[in-house]
C-alpha cells in the first residue's frame, strides 16, 4: 500500500501522501480489471497529473488510451515500422541532445517543412503514423535520461523555427491533419511535453495560432513560449533553457543539427486521387473546395463582403489547367447579383465547374472599384496560397481571370509558340479549385493578446499585424 521512497524520488518525482495513494489504486485496479500490458508507473502518473490527480477521469483516459494503443499495435511502432523515404527526406524534425534540466529535446524545422505536399504524398495516415512514432521515441529517451541523470524526466521539450512559415501551411486539408494529430497526442501522450519554444514567429503565425488553439489543452498552452524575429538570443530566450554548445547552427549556434531541411516535395511524388481514396481520406476531393470555370472574356469572381477592417482574407487555389491572372478589389458598395438567365454572360454553368461575374461592365476601375493587391499571373499546376489583411470596410473581390498570351513587343505580331499555346487551351478554358475563408479581426486579434503574455516582444508583432493603418499581404507560389 505504499510505495518505496527512493524509489519515487528516483523515477517519479515529489508525490504527495494523496498522490502517492492514487497512483496505488488506479495501478491495483488496472492488474485486477486490464487484460494486457499495464503500464509503467511513470505513465500511469501523466493520465493522473493530466486530470489533477480526480482518480475517476484519469482512469477513462488512461483505458481509453489502453485500448488504442491494443488496437493500433503502438507499443510495436518502433520495432515494426519503417517511415517512408519521402518522410526521412522531407520531414524537418528530429532529436537533438537535451535542455538543461536534462530533456530529450525535439527540433522541429516548420517553416522549412512543405506539409501540403507531404499530405498529398502520404496521405493523413503515414503523416499520424510518424509523429506517433516520435512520441513513442520520446518515452524511450526520457528512460533513458532518467537513467543517465539520476533524477525522474518524464518530459521533452520541443524547438519550432517558424522561419519561412507562410500560407502555404495553412492549405486546409493540412491544417485538419495537424488538428486530427493534436487530439491524437493529447487524448495519449498528456504530460509528455514539459516546453515548447516557438521561435521566429513571422505575421502570419496568428492565423495559424487562431485555427489550432482552440484544441489545445489548457496545461500544455501554459508551456508555450513564443519569440518573433531574434528575440530569442536576448534575455528569457534559448540560453535560459538550453546550453550555448548545443545551440543549432541554423539559430546562429555552433553545433551541427542533423535535421533534414524540409524543402518542396517533388509533385511527381504525390499520390493519385485514386489512391487517396482507397484509404478513405478525400483530401483531394475535400468539399470545401469549390471548382470553377475561367474563359477568356469572362473571369471568375467571388464575393466578400468585410464589416470590421483587419479582417483577414485567405485564400489556397490550384490552377487546374491554363494560365490565369489573379486579382482582389475593393469596392464600397455591392455588386449587383448575378443574372439568372442562361442567355447572359453573368452565369456561365458547363460539367467542369461554375462561372460567375460580378463587376458590372459599366464600373470604371479607380472610380467605382479599385485594386488592392497587384495582380498574381499564376501558371497551369501551380498552387497559390496567400491573405489579405483588410485595410477598409466594405466589398473585397477575388478575381480568377484569363491570362492571354503577351503579344511580342517589337512588332505587335504575336510569336509562334503564343498561338500554338493558345491552340491548346481548348476553347479558351481554364479551371481552378478555390477555397477561402475570412478570420475576424476580433478572433485575428485575440489570437495575438493571448500570446501577449509569453516572455518576448511578441506584443509588437501584434501591434504590426492588426494594425488598420496599412494592408498586409502574402502570397506564396509553389511551382
Amino acid at each position: 500500500d505504499k510505495l518505496d521512497a527512493d524509489y519515487i524520488k528516483r523515477y517519479l518525482g515529489d508525490l504527495t501522501p494523496m498522490q502517492e495513494s492514487c497512483l496505488i489504486r488506479l495501478r491495483k485496479w488496472l492488474q485486477e480489471t486490464h487484460k494486457g500490458k499495464i503500464p509503467k508507473d511513470e505513465h500511469i502518473l501523466r493520465f493522473l497529473r493530466a486530470r489533477d490527480f480526480n482518480i475517476d477521469k484519469a482512469r477513462e483516459i488512461l483505458c481509453q488510451s489502453l485500448t488504442w494503443r491494443k488496437q493500433h499495435q503502438v507499443d510495436y511502432i518502433l520495432d515494426t515500422w519503417n517511415p517512408p523515404q519521402v518522410l526521412q527526406d522531407y520531414y524537418a524534425g528530429g532529436w537533438h541532445h537535451h535542455d538543461k534540466d536534462g530533456r530529450p529535446l525535439y527540433v522541429l524545422r516548420l517553416g522549412q517543412m512543405d506539409t501540403k505536399g507531404l499530405v498529398r504524398a502520404l496521405g493523413e495516415e503515414a503523416l499520424l503514423r510518424y509523429v506517433l512514432s516520435i512520441n513513442e521515441e520520446g518515452l524511450r529517451r526520457c528512460e533513458e535520461n532518467t537513467k543517465v541523470f539520476g533524477r525522474p524526466i518524464s518530459s521533452w521539450t520541443c524547438l519550432v523555427d517558424l522561419e519561412g512559415l507562410n500560407m502555404r501551411h495553412l492549405w486546409r486539408p493540412g491544417v485538419k491533419a495537424l488538428l486530427r494529430i493534436i487530439e491524437v497526442v493529447e487524448a495519449n501522450y498528456p504530460e509528455t511535453l514539459g516546453r515548447l519554444l516557438i521561435l521566429r514567429a513571422p505575421r502570419v503565425f496568428p492565423v495559424l495560432w487562431t485555427l489550432v488553439s482552440p484544441f489545445i489543452d489548457d496545461n500544455t498552452r501554459k508551456k508555450f513560449l513564443i519569440y518573433a524575429g531574434n528575440d530569442y538570443q536576448g534575455p528569457g530566450g534559448l540560453l535560459d533553457y538550453i546550453d550555448k554548445e548545443i545551440i543549432p547552427d541554423f539559430l546562429g549556434g555552433e553545433c551541427m543539427c542533423e535535421v533534414p531541411e524540409g524543402g518542396l516535395v517533388p509533385k511527381s511524388l504525390y499520390r493519385t486521387a485514386e489512391e487517396l481514396e482507397n484509404e478513405d481520406i478525400k483530401l483531394w476531393t475535400e468539399t470545401i473546395y469549390q471548382s470553377a470555370s475561367v474563359f477568356k472574356g469572362a473571369p471568375h469572381e467571388v464575393l466578400i463582403q468585410i464589416v470590421d477592417a483587419s479582417s483577414v482574407i485567405t485564400w489556397d487555389f490550384d490552377v487546374c489547367k491554363g494560365d490565369i491572372v489573379f486579382n482582389i478589389f475593393h469596392s464600397k458598395r455591392a455588386p449587383q447579383p448575378p443574372k439568372k438567365d442562361s442567355l447572359g454572360a453573368h452565369s456561365i454553368t458547363s460539367p467542369g465547374g461554375n462561372n460567375v461575374q460580378l463587376i458590372d461592365k459599366i464600373w470604371q476601375l479607380g472610380r467605382d472599384y479599385s485594386m488592392v493587391e497587384s495582380p498574381l499571373i499564376c501558371k497551369e499546376g501551380e498552387s497559390v496560397q496567400g491573405s489579405h489583411v483588410t485595410r477598409w470596410p466594405g466589398f473585397y473581390i477575388l478575381q480568377w481571370k484569363f491570362h492571354n498570351m503577351p503579344a511580342c513587343a517589337t512588332t505587335n505580331l504575336p510569336r509562334v509558340d503564343d498561338v500554338l499555346a493558345s491552340l491548346q487551351v481548348s476553347s479558351h478554358k481554364c479551371k481552378v479549385m478555390y477555397y477561402t475563408e475570412v478570420i475576424g479581426s476580433e478572433d485575428f486579434r485575440g489570437s495575438m493578446t493571448s500570446l501577449e503574455s509569453s516572455h518576448s516582444g511578441f506584443s509588437q508583432l501584434s501591434a504590426a499585424t492588426t494594425s488598420s493603418s496599412q494592408s498586409h499581404s502574402s502570397s506564396m507560389i509553389s511551382r
